[in-house]
């Protein structure tokens, strides 16, 4: 198989993956984790990535067997949370260098606080 029959055989599954997602929607997060993994699977055996499926398979039983919905919305929730305390502590160092009054560091501060918010954005809009 070819190159570029192998990339049209991956956007292919790809494209019908997104349908079937878009049609039944998984049950939560570690059913998802597990339909992206044997996506990922066939993807790998369709390019013929012997030790990508191992590694793959692998992963997969350990979703099977390991995963919880509930610990990985607490983990998210976590993740949030830290990233809420990040932001808060960037805010408290602008206010500190717009009280100082230093041009510069004001804005090296204002562009650490915009890249932690941005940060923070994406994992409240990302699930799990």
């Amino acid at each position: 198989m070819n190159i570029r029959s192998s990339m049209l055989l991956a956007a292919t599954l790809v494209a019908t993956s997104g349908v079937a997602l878009a049609q039944n929607a998984p049950a939560g997060p570690c059913q998802a984790k597990r339909e992206d993994i044997s996506r990922s699977i066939e993807a790998a055996k369709a390019q013929g990535q012997k030790h990508r499926v191992r590694g793959l398979e692998k992963a997969l039983s350990e979703v099977e067997s390991n995963c919880s919905d509930a610990r990985l919305e607490a983990d998210h929730r976590k993740r949030i949370e830290r990233q809420e305390q990040a932001v808060a502590e960037r805010e408290r160092d602008l206010q500190q260098a717009q009280a100082d009054g230093n041009a510069k560091k004001v804005a090296r501060r204002q562009s650490k606080l915009a890249e932690e918010q941005a940060k923070l954005q994406q994992l409240k809009s990302t699930k799990y």
